[in-house]
């Protein structure tokens, strides 16, 4: 029994890897959102636009996502009041009834808005692709149809756009999963930082960076899992 670890460890374990899920969905979402929203301004018929956004992705792609982490962290930190900075280091808790809702911690937040803005710039390339992968003649079509640009977009373009993006959108829901490994060093107490306190204090490296491990691997499989699934019934859609 010596080789496992105690019940006290598991539990940290679940919440690091309770934190790093919340973490991972949450960046998700408003990379997507923002992701989507950049891909339109990649593809606007204004200079400025494109220029702006273009910049955007040369600036969040080409920067190591740790650096990134760290300005948010501690640069906006600097920026900040130190009012705004007591209140967001302090608990705050606001009751529903039933359920109560706590405000994330500094780290939580500094982690979920770096993570958003680096994956946004990957997110927007993908719809991008899948924007311009729709053939000219689907334009056409749908004018010929009647049409309005707006319509065409919503009902014809887009579908198609979202079925060519998908694959390599999944790909970097993944790579949230995997990158939400380093909000650890802003202090952020997900599954490897966790991982990494329990080596410190018990000496098992192999069973607290394995469990961790495992824990990857099996939320990256339920990712994988849920794009062999999202194909299958696009693919019968399209059958049909």
């Amino acid at each position: 029994m010596n080789g496992w670890l105690a019940p006290k460890y598991l539990g940290w374990l679940w919440q690091g890897f309770g934190m790093t899920l919340g973490l991972s969905v949450l960046v998700m979402i408003s990379a997507t959102a923002c992701g989507f929203v950049l891909a339109l301004a990649r593809s606007s018929r204004a200079a400025p636009l494109r220029q702006a956004a273009a910049f955007y992705v040369l600036v969040f792609r080409n920067s190591p996502l740790i650096v990134q982490l760290l300005f948010w962290y501690f640069g906006v930190a600097t920026l900040l009041p130190e009012t705004a900075m007591n209140w967001l280091n302090a608990p705050h808790r606001v009751d529903f009834g039933l359920v109560s809702v706590g405000w994330p911690s500094f780290e939580f937040v500094a982690g979920w808005f770096g993570l958003t803005c680096y994956t946004t710039a990957f997110i927007g390339e993908e719809f991008r692709a899948g924007l311009s992968g729709v053939p000219a003649g689907q334009h056409q079509a749908a004018s010929a149809l009647g049409l309005t640009p707006l319509g065409a977009f919503v009902h014809v373009i887009l579908p198609q756009a979202v079925r060519i993006a998908t694959p390599p959108l999944f790909g970097q829901y993944m790579n949230v999963v995997k990158n939400s490994s380093l909000t650890m060093a802003i202090g952020l107490a997900e599954l490897s930082y966790v991982s990494r306190q329990i080596d410190t204090e018990t000496f098992k490296t192999f069973q607290s960076f394995g469990a961790a491990t495992v824990l990857y691997i099996l939320t990256i499989a339920v990712i994988e899992t849920g794009l062999v699934l999202t194909r299958r019934t696009s693919a019968s859609t399209g059958r049909r």
